[in-house]
């Protein structure tokens, strides 16, 4: 696990305070409908605020999405509870994250313990999250450059694909990269409102699908995405 900077100050890396923010986070979030344990605990354990621009530090630990820049936002902390606790991640388990963005979904993935593989389409935000990550001490991360929607097909296949952008339809390239037994999560519709849907890979050519609770993601842009 990555050891943060700890102190009692306000301005530290990651003080006393933010801890306490993030176990307030945790219970709302619970309040909110998330059961899963680990989940709640990963959630207590990444400290958010390293996610965001210093200027907006003080909107951390609020349940709400923010913009990241490059058209982009990290994803409201219940959005990302709720997608992690679909996907039921295990230690050891290879997840592909389609969409890195800010990095901190992937943060939480790898405190779950998942051997995470994850791609990002746009380089500005690549570069930079690859260098947050590193400097946070989060190592054993695959970092990629390039179309998510089509997966990582030379590294396939995987256990988890957790998608965090929203696609049209299924996309048919990340259904042929899951293992069987293995577990896809993406928000799937229109670009303005998506449902969240599970796809459990039964047998080489059998899925079965189910469907959640309405979302509203950023799209997914690429081969089997929108037109970037």
């Amino acid at each position: 696990m990555p050891a943060f900077p700890t102190s009692s100050a306000d301005s530290a890396p990651d003080s006393y305070r933010h801890r306490g923010q993030r176990r307030a986070l945790v219970t709302e979030l619970s309040r909110k409908g998330i059961r899963d344990e680990r989940v709640l605990g990963a959630i207590g354990q990444v400290p958010r605020h390293l996610f965001f621009d210093p200027a907006f530090e003080s909107h951390a630990y609020h349940d709400k999405a923010f913009p990241i820049g490059e058209g982009q936002t990290i994803s409201q902390p219940y959005t990302v509870a709720y997608q992690t606790e679909l996907l039921q991640v295990q230690p050891g388990q290879r997840v592909l994250e389609v969409g890195t963005g800010s990095g901190y979904q992937g943060a939480v993935l790898l405190t779950l313990g998942a051997e995470l593989y994850t791609i990002e389409y746009n380089r500005v935000l690549f570069e930079r999250t690859r260098q947050r990550l590193g400097q946070l001490g989060y190592r054993g991360a695959h970092l990629f450059c390039g179309d998510g929607s089509v997966g990582l097909p030379a590294l396939a296949p995987f256990d988890r694909i957790l998608v965090t952008a929203a696609a049209p339809a299924l996309p048919r390239p990340l259904l042929e990269q899951l293992r069987v037994g293995g577990v896809l999560v993406v928000p799937v519709g229109s670009e303005q409102v998506q449902r969240m849907v599970r796809v459990t890979r039964e047998s080489a050519g059998s899925f079965a699908r189910e469907d959640f609770e309405e979302f509203r993601f950023v799209p997914l842009l690429g081969a089997a995405g929108w037109a970037g």
